[in-house]
């Protein structure tokens, strides 16, 4: 026979105190936003650009491969496909800058805001979170997208990946992004669509919400997150305080 014993605990005035005191060490001050995927539907323009650029150098290339370069620096893709496909009629640069013009051109066109994003951004400023975007796309895209999308004062600081030493997964755009706030990376949680973005920002130490595509939702490993989320409508600010 099983013997089910009931008990209650009330904690001391002091455990409490103590809890709180643990609490507010570690309470956010920052919210750090990734942009492609994340704030806007930018994905589809990427494998876009990617698919009328590179196969004119001869660089035979499908929608499946762009899809599992999703969350990569441009110039690592464009390398990549250069060692794999040599071409010599332009350089490498200049193949990134028509892609990535490509890609402003179809944000300028299509505004593809990502649901929830106004929502998010206004429950993280209720909190008193400070904020900052950080991307592994150039600033050039960046300012277009915060145009297209009326975001202009948003954000405190916009940092980008793309004339880094490291790009995503390491930490070091997630760092500038906490350093340009003057918050510690503990301090601060990021928000992502990726699995190499959430690399980074776990590799920074930040606390993480994950919102990755349909598609990729089930993946195992975005269990390294501390919240996933099907949608950025779902963030609320107890959601916040909790993690």
């Amino acid at each position: 026979m099983a013997i089910i014993r009931h008990w209650t605990y009330t904690p001391s005035t002091e455990s409490i105190n103590n809890w709180n005191d643990r609490r507010d060490f570690v309470m956010l001050e920052a919210a750090v936003f990734d942009m492609d995927g994340l704030m806007i539907d930018s994905q589809p323009y990427w494998q876009t650009a990617q698919l009328e650029v590179l196969p004119t150098l001869g660089v035979a290339m499908t929608r499946q491969d762009t899809i599992e370069t999703t969350g990569s620096r441009i110039d690592e893709i464009v390398q990549a496909c250069y060692e794999r496909s040599p071409w010599e009629s332009v350089t490498q640069k200049e193949v990134c800058d028509r892609i990535v013009n490509r890609v402003i051109q179809l944000v300028q066109q299509h505004k593809p805001a990502m649901p929830g994003l106004r929502h998010a951004i206004d429950v993280c400023q209720q909190q008193g979170l400070k904020l900052a975007l950080a991307s592994s796309s150039p600033l050039s895209l960046i300012s277009a997208t915060i145009d297209a999308l009326q975001l202009q004062g948003v954000f405190s600081a916009k940092m980008s990946a793309a004339d880094l030493r490291y790009a995503k997964p390491h930490p070091e755009v997630y760092l500038n992004a906490c350093d340009a706030l003057g918050v510690r990376p503990t301090n601060a949680i990021a928000f992502e669509d990726s699995l190499i973005g959430l690399l980074a920002a776990k590799a920074a130490q930040m606390k993480t919400i994950v919102v990755p595509e349909p598609s990729a939702a089930k993946d195992p490993r975005f269990v390294i997150a501390d919240r996933q989320l099907a949608s950025l409508e779902e963030l609320t600010q107890p959601m916040l305080t909790s993690i």
